[in-house]
């Protein structure tokens, strides 16, 4: 089977130890960009695959592996775990607070229901 990789002489093949990581790094990227990242610079592609594709094999795209890593992702897990229960704390007096706030704009109270007209 050829490379894929060395059909394309602007990139270079070596950089990468194997295709599933290319595939990972390239993946991950276009979920951000996806999400709203800013490109890493001018691309002559449109669709965010594709431009997270050609950012990594460019080298614009910088990765962990190994150890380095798990202890980001070990970091990010921290990071959302402190974010919701930050939000699950915001009970009590917070929640009172946001409550009274939106009555003003929202009436949930429970309407009389119309008695029935006898005839």
């Amino acid at each position: 089977m050829v490379d894929m990789l060395s059909l394309l002489p602007q990139y270079t093949h070596n950089e990468f130890d194997s295709r599933h990581r290319l595939v990972i790094v390239a993946s991950q990227r276009a979920k951000h960009l996806t999400q709203g990242a800013k490109a890493a610079g001018p691309s002559r592609f449109t669709k965010e695959t594709t431009a997270a594709l050609d950012e990594v094999l460019r080298g614009k795209v910088s990765y962990l592996v190994g150890e380095e890593a798990r202890d980001a992702t070990k970091e990010a897990k921290r990071g959302k775990e402190g974010e919701t229960e930050r939000i699950a704390m915001m009970t009590g007096e917070d929640a009172k607070e946001i409550k009274k706030e939106l009555s003003v704009y929202v009436d949930d109270t429970a309407k009389p229901a119309d008695a029935p007209a006898e005839e």
